[in-house]
């Protein structure tokens, strides 16, 4: 990976005999050397926390990573000096890799890998910049194996976090701006607190448990294998199963075929190759719990100033900036872990929630003044 700002100058790979790089290209080529090292020492901090293939994959990149880091040394040759610091999203990949090690981590990985700047750089070969390319797919795929594990609670936490902020904002602008009490505007946000978080955690749970119950319904019977051995094989009715899962009438013949030759006690109808197995839902009550909770410290957080003690314009000011706060830290976690900008996804978050917050105040002023 190589994030260096500072544009190359065109001198080729191997430069000239007897002609001296300038100043400002060694420069570079130091930086791009720390770059590179501290990216392999990132990925040999997540392979010592992982096992079997992934361990694997993350030790061969490291392994590129020290190519390119050779190619750096043999430009400087003896203009090398003492090391650098890679940039600072580099050393923060790093200590995060050694900290946690987690789907965070690659997101960021997947992330840095796409900044390369070696496309662009007369100095850098071709070989090196497909190689980033490459890698940025290759963290990509070990990033959605982990977000595949993790987003069905993860997706439930936060977005009940998320609504919960939203919701409750809206609630207690709405209701002040209608010229309410403040105890009155108090009650109904911890009424919309208790209620949001059991409305969110049921409609999880509902939601999870039937996706769950689909798949099973889609999920091949075993009772059906026990009929292998009395097919007519010249017949071979289990092709109309591939069939029926997505296999076109060649492909199902072939396997219906493979299967019956091979055939043992423990042979299974699979499912066919297309279908797509969903793991990403979650438990229904991890979801719901992780739903509830999320919604109930969320939908908290514009309250806190009314509980506090706090009246009117301050009220208003102080729960604002916190739920704007909140928003922008949920927004730029899924950021994170999309392999987006985190930036960009908070401030996403941000003008989306304070939208729907200032279109309920805007309501509530009008309602109230109707009535008064």
């Amino acid at each position: 990976m190589a994030t260096s700002p500072e544009p190359s100058s065109g001198v080729p790979a191997e430069p000239s005999a007897g002609v001296a790089p300038s100043a400002r290209d060694v420069r570079r080529w130091r930086r791009y050397l720390a770059d590179e090292r501290a990216e392999a020492a990132s990925y040999r901090d997540l392979a010592s926390r992982r096992s079997g293939e992934e361990r694997e994959i993350l030790l061969a990149l490291a392994d590129a990573e020290r190519r390119h880091e050779q190619h750096w040394l043999d430009l400087l040759g003896d203009d090398v000096g003492r090391p650098l610091r890679g940039d600072w999203r580099t050393r923060s990949l790093g200590s995060l890799a050694r900290r946690f090690g987690g789907v965070f981590v690659l997101a960021l990985a997947q992330r840095a890998e796409s900044r390369s700047s070696y496309e662009t750089d007369a100095d850098a070969t071709a070989t090196m910049a497909a190689d980033e390319r490459i890698h940025e797919e290759v963290v990509r795929g070990l990033a959605t194996r982990g977000r595949n594990r993790m987003s069905g609670t993860f997706r439930a936490a936060v977005f009940g976090a998320n609504d919960g902020l939203v919701s409750n904002l809206a609630l207690i602008l709405g209701i002040g701006a209608s010229g309410a009490s403040n105890q009155t505007v108090l009650l109904s946000g911890l009424a919309g607190l208790l209620a949001g978080a059991l409305s969110m955690g049921a409609g999880e749970y509902v939601s999870v448990r039937s996706q769950r119950e689909l798949l099973d319904a889609s999920t091949p019977s075993p009772h059906a294998s026990a009929a292998l051995p009395d097919l007519d094989v010249d017949a071979n009715e289990l092709a109309l199963v591939y069939r029926a899962r997505g296999m076109t009438a060649g492909e199902a013949e072939a396997h219906a075929s493979e299967v019956l030759s091979t055939y043992t006690a423990q042979t299974e109808i699979a499912p066919a190759p297309s279908v797509d197995e969903h793991e990403t839902h979650g438990t229904a009550i991890g979801a719901a719990v992780s739903s509830f909770l999320f919604f109930a410290s969320g939908a908290l957080i514009p309250v806190l100033p009314y509980l506090l003690g706090l009246t009117g314009a301050a009220a208003v000011a102080v729960a604002g900036g916190l739920v704007g706060i909140a928003l922008l830290a949920t927004g730029a976690t899924v950021g994170l872990l999309s392999g987006t900008s985190p930036v960009t996804r908070g401030l996403r978050q941000v003008a989306i929630g304070f939208g729907a917050a200032l279109a309920t105040y805007l309501l509530g002023r009008v309602f109230g003044a109707t009535v008064g």
